[in-house]
């Protein structure tokens, strides 16, 4: 068996700052995704877990764990002694990495509802880890990158509202999520660090982007028109417009 993949990486280059990626169908009739990295390539499933691994006979070891907090629950009839060791919080660390490589060539592959759907179960792991995780410390190995997160999920979700057309939706999705990460930083009793996170900077700019390019609703261009008709001493105009904007009112 010849275990030299060369012949894979000789027409499919590495390019620094880029994200190269392609999805393909398997062998086993499964589509799959490949990410180009430096030293070679990754290559994950395109759907459930990225390797394609049961852990426990689950889909994943968050709902493995889950279904252990659940027995938990029906044996002491409440979760107050159910804690997740440092060892178990790194699994689900280890696991969310999976996801995590997963969505960022979801994301290129302008697959936005997987990748809202991998973001949001990433969220789901911190959430779970931060209930029940025996030491902080373990814990923060993956709060430190909600931020990272919460943007990846903007990006899809206002991606989508932008391809509806409805700009309103993806601007009010942005703001969200924006608050969202500065509301992380504050919970932290950093919120100096929001002013420095190059997520809400990535985010902020794209907005001001969406902002200064999209259309015009018609309530917008008839308060244009009064503006320049007030500004130009058309009464007349200025007149007709007033009635086109009580008009938009009823």
């Amino acid at each position: 068996m010849n275990f030299d993949i060369s012949h894979l990486l000789e027409n499919w280059e590495y390019q620094t700052g880029q994200v190269a990626v392609r999805k393909f169908k398997g062998k086993d009739g499964a589509e799959k995704i490949q990410l180009r990295v430096d030293l070679g390539l990754l290559q994950m499933n395109a759907e459930g877990r990225p390797d394609g691994k049961r852990p426990y006979g689950h889909p994943s070891l968050l709902e493995y764990y889950q279904a252990r907090l659940a027995k938990h629950r029906r044996k002491h009839g409440n979760d107050d002694s159910f804690v997740l060791s440092d060892e178990d919080c790194a699994k689900l660390q280890q696991e969310a990495l999976q996801y995590h490589h997963r969505y960022i060539c979801l994301l290129q592959l302008e697959d936005y509802p997987a990748v809202v759907a991998d973001t949001e179960r990433n969220l789901a792991v911190m959430d779970f880890v931060e209930e029940f995780a025996e030491s902080d410390a373990a814990s923060w190995l993956l709060q430190q990158i909600r931020p990272q997160l919460l943007m990846m999920r903007a990006r899809a979700y206002a991606s989508m509202a932008l391809e509806a057309g409805d700009f309103a939706a993806a601007i009010s999705i942005l703001e969200e999520e924006i608050a969202q990460i500065r509301s992380f930083f504050h919970e932290m009793e950093r919120p100096d660090l929001a002013e420095q996170s190059g997520e809400v900077v990535s985010l902020e700019n794209w907005l001001e982007d969406i902002r200064q390019n999209r259309p015009l609703s018609r309530r917008e261009q008839l308060e244009q028109a009064l503006a320049e008709a007030l500004r130009t001493e058309n009464y007349e105009k200025a007149a007709q417009v007033r009635d086109a904007l009580r008009k938009l009112e009823k």
